[in-house]
């Protein structure tokens, strides 16, 4: 991604036939035999099967509507805001979201999926795993659902990343018009995980897509944390 434009086309892949993911299975091997992963494609991989492969779902009640709260309440360390039911959190990672992102969508009844433990590392992981089984070098994105404030709805967002500038700041290069941009950051791992998300759904049962044609300049060999790069620092926020 330049001042200049993005590249001139992107294909957004589906990849579809995965099996349902149990605790400790192999996501990289399993996305490798499900597709074609080529050099320079993001894999997105979405939130829910990075932790049933981890082990991050718990028993609720299924009876109980309400019965994740305690799981929520315990995996918030700060509380944003209340009303009713939902509850807007702080997570230990630094993300700020519903319920702590304590899900039970597309999970079994009676079980709730939390988020990974380190959602960079994960990615990471899955990154390795694929060039490990492929020789291929991709980057990787984890991707969650979040609302956001001021506007209604809900998008993909990127939660860990690996192998991919999660932003890319423009700051001192020219715009179309020559004018020198001061502010410019661009989140491309969150743009990346909303476009997977156009193909993955929230209920048609897949997790993961391949985003190919990214500008190479976004990928990268070196640190990608979304951690550590994305989230607004407490002392750059005006709303904390």
């Amino acid at each position: 991604m330049s001042a200049a434009g993005p590249p001139s086309a992107l294909s957004i892949i589906p990849v579809t036939g995965l099996p349902e993911i149990e605790r400790n299975a192999d996501l990289a091997g399993l996305i490798c035999a499900a597709t074609d992963v080529r050099n320079g494609d993001v894999v997105v991989v979405t939130q829910k099967i990075v932790s049933k492969a981890e082990g991050a779902i718990e028993p609720v009640d299924p009876e109980d509507p309400l019965s994740h709260k305690a799981i929520v309440e315990r995996e918030s360390v700060r509380i944003v805001r209340r009303r009713g039911e939902l509850i807007i959190s702080e997570t230990r990672h630094g993300f700020v979201c519903a319920n702590a992102g304590v899900d039970l969508s597309n999970v079994t009844a009676g079980t709730a999926a939390l988020l990974p433990e380190d959602s960079d590392r994960s990615a990471r992981r899955i990154r390795d795993g694929i060039r490990a089984r492929s020789g291929t070098t991709v980057g990787v994105v984890v991707s969650d659902t979040f609302g956001r404030p001021w506007r209604r709805g809900v998008t993909d967002v990127a939660i860990g990343a690996a192998g991919i500038k999660v932003i890319v700041d423009l700051r001192g290069t020219t715009d179309a018009y020559g004018r020198e941009l001061a502010v410019t950051e661009v989140a491309v791992a969150d743009e990346i995980a909303a476009a997977a998300e156009l193909v993955m759904g929230k209920a048609s049962g897949v997790p993961v897509a391949i985003v190919r044609g990214v500008d190479p300049m976004v990928l990268t060999d070196g640190s990608s944390s979304v951690r550590e790069h994305l989230l607004r620092s407490p002392r750059e926020d005006l709303f904390r």
